[in-house]
């Protein structure tokens, strides 16, 4: 279903407070929150750990049945709504990459594999992991219960310690990649596709702001994703795209405009060149 416009959501919404971190009870969470029930955009990280529900978790068109343990991660500006049960049972974690790199640096948090780009947005729980990641969440939710002293340094160094066990349960291969100053380059190559997509269409306005050649640029991208720069820039417009189209009722020739087309018929072109049908077919596709 569609809707006029999609809600973008501060972490503020939990709390007039929390400026950049929130730890919450699912528990008739949209009860307490009802935007987080209907298709809103986040500006924060969420990771959603599900001990126990019944409902689904939407993000960017699809579907999650929370009807297993799992921990469910929504990244910043996809497009989302969670429709849990109210006596659902696990917790919410809410921060910004602000808040995380307040003690570690920026690119540190991109080095997580379940955070990068085109990747499975949840993971499965046994009994035994529950078990254990229950007391994680106990230490860091003590801490942000009590607001002890220095609570933010301690909050802060769980969570990296629980973003560093779910990188584990994402990859469990013992050997862990390295992150060379190439993987760096194109993660922040990345980053910046996602800022400026509708400003910036060519690989050689990214590697001018990289500082490096566009050359090298589509060399690094291939190596390390598979995909040109080109590819990448063309993928993450797409993106955008299907959002705009899936979730607001904007018209074509609005939608081309917010994606820096300057004719709604080269927008309609690209958009079927890449996904094989109009806008307009991919949009009424949407509506089921």
């Amino acid at each position: 279903m569609q809707t006029v416009t999609v809600p973008v959501c501060n972490i503020d919404l939990f709390d007039d407070k929390a400026n950049h971190f929130w730890l919450g009870s699912i528990a008739a969470i949209t009860e307490r929150y009802p935007v987080l029930e209907q298709h809103h955009e986040n500006l924060f990280y969420s990771l959603l750990f599900i001990e126990k529900a019944e409902g689904t978790v939407n993000i960017d068109g699809t579907n999650f049945i929370a009807d297993h343990a799992q921990i469910i991660i929504i990244k910043p500006h996809c497009i989302n709504s969670i429709k849990l049960h109210k006596g659902a049972v696990g917790k919410l974690i809410c921060f910004t990459e602000d808040f995380f790199s307040l003690r570690y640096n920026n690119n540190v948090l991109y080095h997580f594999s379940f955070l990068e780009t085109s990747v499975q947005k949840n993971v499965f729980l046994d009994g035994k992991q529950m078990a254990y990641w229950n007391t994680l969440l106990y230490l860091i939710w003590n801490e942000f219960e009590l607001q002890k002293k220095q609570s933010e340094k301690a909050i802060r160094s769980y969570l990296n310690i629980i973003l560093i066990e779910l990188d584990r349960l994402h990859k469990p291969s013992k050997v862990r990649g390295f992150h060379t100053p190439a993987h760096e380059k194109v993660l922040h190559f990345q980053k910046l596709t996602e800022k400026y997509f509708n400003m910036h269409k060519l690989p050689s306005e990214y590697a001018k702001m990289l500082f490096i050649s566009t050359n090298y640029l589509n060399k690094i991208c291939k190596k390390i994703t598979g995909q040109t720069a080109g590819d990448l820039i063309r993928k993450q417009v797409i993106i955008e795209a299907q959002r705009m189209l899936h979730y607001t009722n904007d018209a074509i020739s609005e939608i081309a405009g917010k994606l820096g087309f300057e004719h709604v018929s080269y927008f309609i072109t690209f958009f079927k060149k890449h996904t094989g049908k109009t806008p307009e077919e991919f949009r009424k596709g949407s509506l089921h």
